[in-house]
């Protein structure tokens, strides 16, 4: 499963640079321009990582960091500036940035620090990952609902552990062909919505909370609403 980045520039010459190479890489990349969309998606979570510039129109990149992380999310953070001043790191660092890193740069050295930090943050994860009255235990590969043991197949497993890393939002077909199957989205194959209606099956059937919905003309989407 590929490790997801939000990147925010309001450089798209740096954008370029940087994400095209990265997808290259096997990395998921979402691009923001601004801090108040930047805000918006960090705070809605299912980022491994993300890359920040400093100076941002509409709010920087110092005040998105704060309030990312007053919303409780962790996931690790890579300050870009042109700024070298030894303060301006100490304050960044102090605020919850990760690592900095100082334009104009490599990207063989972005690389490298970017997957030190994904390595950092994966031992911070979680190993069971849970909704309502579901968890899944990564380490055990076991899945259990309401207190019962729940068989899945190795596919069905990686679905519902995306859906779970990802609960609220809702994941497009080709997305989950590309994560959970390695493949580009066919609009004629029915595999997806074999394997969901397979996991919905063990999962959903048998209880009166249903956690997995679709979202017509756009996914399926895990989330714990009534």
């Amino acid at each position: 499963m590929s490790e997801r980045i939000l990147l925010v520039d309001d450089d798209a010459g740096v954008r370029d640079v940087v994400a095209f190479p990265l997808r290259r890489e096997g990395f998921e990349v979402d691009e923001k321009r601004d801090g108040p969309t930047a805000l918006e998606a960090g705070r809605a979570g299912g980022y491994d990582l993300v890359i920040l510039d400093v100076m941002l129109p509409g709010l920087d990149g110092r005040k998105v960091l704060e309030a990312i992380r007053r919303f409780g999310k962790e996931m690790p953070v890579l300050f870009l500036t042109a700024r070298d001043q030894v303060e301006d790191r100490v304050r960044g660092l102090e605020i919850g940035a990760d690592d900095y890193l100082i334009k104009p740069f490599a990207f063989s050295e972005l690389l490298a620090r970017v997957r030190t930090l994904l390595r950092r943050g994966k031992a911070n994860d979680p190993q069971v990952l849970k909704v309502a009255d579901l968890e899944l235990d990564l380490l055990r590969r076991r899945v259990v609902r309401a207190g019962h043991r729940i068989d899945l197949t190795a596919k069905e497993f990686a679905l519902l552990e995306l859906l779970l890393r990802r609960q609220g939002e809702v994941l497009p077909r080709s997305l989950i062909a590309s994560q959970v199957w390695d493949m580009n989205f066919d609009s004629d194959s029915n595999v997806i919505e074999v394997a969901m209606r397979r996991l919905r099956a063990k999962v959903d059937d048998d209880f009166e909370l249903k956690l997995i919905r679709t979202v017509r003309g756009m996914g399926y989407v895990l989330e714990a609403s009534d």
